[in-house]
């Protein structure tokens, strides 16, 4: 079960300020996802072949199309620290 604690501590990992109403829903979230996956680790399939996806897929690239995209500042306006046109991140 993730605590409210745990989801506090990745929250500042990702630099995220979470409300208390926040805090309860992502736990109760993740806390589903972790039954999610528990139930499927119950199942049987140690001789089912790991797969990326369940269809055969050939050629399923699309062609690059230049489209508009974000400015610098739209793309770095929540970031925490910029320098300049980029990110700055804690060294280390």
């Amino acid at each position: 079960m993730i605590s409210r604690e745990e989801v506090l501590h990745v929250a500042g990992l990702a630099r995220l300020e979470l409300t208390e109403e926040e805090v309860e829903r992502f736990r109760e979230q993740l806390n589903a996802i972790l039954e999610a996956v528990g139930k499927v680790a119950e199942l049987g399939l140690g001789d089912v072949e790991p797969t990326a996806h369940p269809l055969d897929l050939v050629n399923s690239w699309a062609d690059d199309e230049p489209r508009p995209s974000l400015s610098v500042d739209e793309a770095l306006a929540n970031a925490p620290d910029r320098d300049g046109d980029l990110f700055r991140v804690p060294a280390g």
